[in-house]
């Protein structure tokens, strides 16, 4: 037994030095890497990476429009086909057998077991499966933006971790992965390239570069429309140009058009798709929104959503900036002191980085040591010296300034109110933006909202969390915004009860670095006590503005439900009343008869004085017996009489919002005509301005806004 066991023992290690010898490395490229990847960037099945296509569709048209500062016209159309309609389009061979020819029937083949009726719940099951199953899509969002380079497209759209987004600057996205990673999903689920339609005017480009607009006002117009067929090779990392032509723009028009087919599930996610669109019109009120859904195979599915553009006033593009001391590490710095153009290492410290002055400058050198000299060139500096200077800039409080939120673009408070109102329209809102904060060297902006009633708002808090500009859909359980409006706000010393009013929540946070949780992007957490304090401060603003409305609101509620509850027992008050005052009358008769009636005992006022008792003269008296004998005092009489005195005392409780005359008072319509004012930040003086509000402190300068 025990050679037995030692030989099998030397077999497996050979087997196992054999599997090693075998094993090769390799390498993989960025486009095969998320390809096989694909939930990092927001793929993770059929219905999400629907989805997420029109996601970053869209939010690629809104980057293209704000760029070269035009008001957003985006459309989006969805038309779906089922499996043989697609294969039927595309001239897939379906291999269908003579005896069902019809080849858009494919998709009703009967599995194994389903005419079993002793298998009657898997037969639910598989039609349930098919209603919602996967289907096909083909997707086309079409913008106003500045378009696309002729020679450019298929470097922009075809090659994946390849963006102009990377440095220091507020944007919706960073690492080029969305067009592209829509591309890769065509080509997975689908196998077919993606098509694209643009036209571009010659010097402008994205980021700032040019102007669309002629010096007269009018829109330049691009003189060719280029056409591409774009694929991608996954193994390469290449785009694959399919067709690639120019003709002469007879449309006039100047934008980006782009189709792709994918695979998706719209059941499951139509109802993603349109709270995305809801919420996208909210923190973009300068933008138009159209989408428009089709169904090949039932017509009655299709829908249509507009969302109109509110304002024309647009955020102010965000600027890109160099890296803070706090945000460095010891490869960025590598990195900088590599491509710096700075000869001396005092001049890279004050011209590659921000927030050092010459003079913090001096101070950091000399902390550095004898080993350091601000003469000294950048590429002298060794692994050691280099560590030793990530050390000082991270550590080192106070001596730097503090990362400048100048640099972001948030949509700003009246942007902000207009989203809101026109989305969901509620019955208040109140918004605020907290002052600018930093983490770890990367500048943050919150505005916030809080709103009350609305469109098919839904008692209790609900939460829409922006950052960036971009809707969050996902994880918001975990998120910053969300665990503050539950466990850190005291609703009810705001007037406002968190379980019965319908509470809408808005938080929007802009940086240049947004601390996501996970690789889906999708919320931020609570772990950074700047953002969460950032975030409770805003909303505390925005409750605090409500609070004087809300505690007239309440007091109107009061009056209202005591004015209810009188009303309600004034039919039984009144024909009580009129009861005994019928039987006064009564036993008046009887008493004039010579009649005598004894009080019963439980009626009769036992030690009571007579100055207690309601006095009353005898004329008073005659005159009311009078009044009921003949008629001039009835119960409905009472009973109108108490209503009466109910509504002024109703009234009464109201306050002063009503003059003798039933009009308002002059103090309400004072506060009918105020409208707020919404001060926007400008960090550059404008050129040609009028009618400018100077102080010695700062300078106003009005801003003309359509609504």
């Amino acid at each position: 037994m025990p050679p037995t066991k030692t030989k099998r023992s030397n077999s497996g290690k050979k087997s196992s030095s054999k599997s090693k010898k075998d094993e090769i490395q390799q390498s993989k490229s960025p486009a095969e890497f998320f390809a096989e990847n694909q939930s990092i960037a927001g793929f993770d099945n059929a219905g999400k990476s629907l989805y997420t296509t029109l996601r970053e569709l869209i939010e690629n048209s809104l980057d293209a429009c704000e760029s070269v500062n035009v008001l957003p016209d985006i459309s989006v159309t969805i038309e779906e086909m089922t499996q043989a309609q697609f294969n039927k389009m595309r001239g897939v061979p379906t291999g269908a057998s003579p005896a069902k020819p019809n080849a858009e029937e494919a998709d009703d083949v009967k599995l194994p077991g389903d005419d079993d009726p002793k298998d009657k719940d898997k037969k639910g099951k598989g039609k349930k499966a098919r209603a919602g199953g996967e289907a096909y899509f083909i997707v086309t969002v079409r913008d106003n933006g500045c378009g696309m380079a002729h020679e450019a497209i298929p470097d922009l759209l075809g090659r994946v971790l390849s963006g102009s987004k990377y440095g220091v600057r507020q944007t919706r996205g960073k690492f080029g992965l969305g067009a592209k990673m829509a591309l890769i999903w065509s080509k997975k689920s689908t196998g077919v390239p993606i098509k694209i339609k643009t036209s571009h005017v010659k010097g402008v480009r994205g980021g700032g570069g040019g102007s669309l607009l002629t010096e007269e006002g009018e829109r330049k117009i691009g003189p060719k429309v280029s056409s591409c067929v774009l694929d991608i090779d996954i193994y390469k990392n290449c785009p694959r140009v399919l067709e690639h032509k120019q003709q002469a723009n007879t449309e006039k028009w100047i934008g980006t058009e782009m189709e792709v087919l994918v695979a998706g599930n719209w059941t499951t996610y139509k109802s993603r798709v349109v709270q995305y669109l809801q919420q996208l019109a909210i923190i973009t009120p300068y933008a138009s929104l159209g989408m428009d859904y089709s169904n090949r195979s039932d017509e009655k599915k299709e829908m249509t959503l507009r969302f109109e553009r509110r304002s024309e006033q647009m955020p102010a593009q965000a600027r890109e900036v160099k890296h803070h001391p706090s945000s460095v590490n010891n490869l960025l710095i590598q990195q900088l002191l590599e491509r710096t153009s700075n000869k001396t290492l005092f001049k890279f410290l004050t011209n590659d980085l921000s927030g050092i002055s010459p003079s913090a400058a001096k101070k950091l050198i000399q902390k550095l040591g004898n080993s350091f000299d601000g003469d000294m060139g950048p590429d002298e500096l060794d692994d050691k010296q280099t560590t030793r200077l990530v050390q000082l800039l991270r550590s080192t409080d106070g001596l730097f300034k503090s990362p400048d939120g100048g640099c972001l673009s948030p949509l700003g408070e009246y942007n902000l109110n207009l989203g809101i109102q026109k989305v969901v329209e509620p019955e208040i809102i109140a918004t605020a933006r907290d002052k600018p904060g930093a983490y770890d060297g990367h500048p943050f902006i919150v505005e916030a909202a809080v709103s009350l009633g609305g469109n098919d708002a839904k008692e209790g808090i609900t939460v829409v969390r922006f950052a960036n500009r971009i809707p969050l859909l996902f994880e918001g359980g975990a998120d910053v915004a969300t665990r503050v409006a539950n466990s850190k706000i005291k609703w009810s010393s705001y007037k406002i009860d968190h379980k019965k009013d319908r509470i809408g929540v808005f938080v929007s946070i802009v940086s240049t670095k947004v601390p996501f949780k996970g690789t889906g992007k999708e919320y931020i957490g609570d772990d950074i006590t700047e953002i969460q304090l950032s975030v409770k401060r805003a909303l505390q603003s925005c409750c605090q503005q409500l609070r004087a409305h809300l505690a007239k609101r309440n007091a109107l509620r009061d009056v209202k439900e005591r004015k209810s509850r009188l009303l309600k027992y004034v039919p039984d008050v009144s024909r009580s009343l009129f009861g005994i005052l019928e039987g006064m009358r009564k036993r008046k008769l009887e008493e004039e008869d010579g009649l005598e009636r004894v009080a019963s005992p439980r009626k009769r006022v036992v030690g009571m004085s007579p100055a207690k008792r309601l006095k009353s003269s005898e004329r008073e008296k005659t005159a009311i017996m009078n009044n009921i004998s003949k008629g001039n005092l009835t119960e409905d009489m009472i009973k109108q009489h108490l209503i009466e005195a109910v509504e002024e005392t109703a009234n009464a409780g109201i306050g002063d919002n009503e003059d003798e005359d039933g009009g308002k008072s002059k103090s309400k319509s004072v506060d009918d005509e105020r409208q707020s004012v919404y001060l926007v930040p400008i960090y550059d003086k404008p050129n040609d301005v009028q009618h400018a509000i100077q102080h010695p402190l700062f300078d106003f300068f009005p801003i003309n806004v359509t609504v």
